[in-house]
Formats: structure tokens, sequence, C-alpha cells
């Protein structure tokens, strides 16, 4: 069920998006929040580090377990601006994170419903999810990313 600090935290993880797009990164934000307090943000940095693994929800996970003290993220929603990949969601899984808030759907690798939900199959661990939160403003980050990326690189042709 959606509530109104949805929107907020959605709000900030979109801030990390346009940090993230600001440095040419993908813009995608992702935060985690327990007991209505973020304890963890990240934003993807795949460019910049010349990693696979540096998508926004690995980093929110692997500084909320730093700062929590564990890996069992229980009590804690993950807002992010992109539905997860097969990655981010099998790592929200083996996180136990109780609730993923996401903005933009993704055709070509989205893992919460789009292309498949790992989220229904029988793992151990089921996290709530609700999709499409600031859809609008999270899909035309990245509309407007890659377009002008796509622009960018035609002018140097």
């Amino acid at each position: 069920m959606i509530n109104e600090l949805d929107f907020d935290f959605m709000k900030r993880a979109l801030s990390l998006a346009k940090e993230a797009a600001d440095e040419g990164e993908a813009p995608i934000g992702a935060i985690i929040v327990r007991d209505g307090k973020i304890v963890s943000v990240g934003r993807n940095r795949r460019e910049k580090d010349k990693n696979a693994l540096g998508h926004a929800e690995i980093e929110a996970i692997d500084n909320a377990c730093k700062t929590l003290g564990g890996w069992r993220l229980i009590g804690c929603t993950m807002y992010v601006t992109l539905e997860p990949c097969p990655m981010c969601a099998g790592a929200i899984i083996n996180a136990r994170i109780e609730r993923v808030v996401f903005g933009a759907y993704d055709k070509k690798a989205g893992s919460c419903g789009s292309v498949t939900n790992l989220f229904e199959l029988p793992y151990n661990h089921k996290p709530e999810l609700i999709g499409g939160v600031l859809e609008e403003e999270c899909s035309l980050a990245l509309t407007e990313f890659f377009r002008d990326l796509r622009t960018s690189k035609q002018s140097l042709k």
C-alpha cells in the first residue's frame, strides 16, 4: 500500500539519480529507509568504477549493511527510481528487505514484474512490491539522459 512518505522518499531517490546523470551515469538512485529514517543511499557508478556491480541498489544495500551492522535488512524499505534487474532483485531477497518501491518499469531487464518477477518465485523471502511511484518523473529522467547521450555521440561523428 502506497503512503505519502513513499512519494517523499522517491523524490530523494530521484535527486540521487540526477547526481548520477550529472556524472555521466545512468540516472538511477536508491535509498533504504527504516523507521522513517534514511539509513543508506546509492546511485549508479558503473561507468566511473568500471564495474558491472555498480548499481544503485547494490550500493545502497552495501551501505545499509555497514550502517546497521548486519546483512539482514529486516524492517527496511528500498526506494529505487528504476525497477530492479535480476542481480539487484536477488540482492534484495538475500538482504531480507521487506518492501521495495520503484518508479519506472524496465521492459528490458526488470525483474519485479516487467520481464519476470523474482519476488513471486519460491525463495525464502518475498518483499512487498509497489511499482510506478512517480513513474513519469523517473521515466523522463532516463529518457532524457539516453536521448542526450545519443545526441552527443552523433555530434562527435
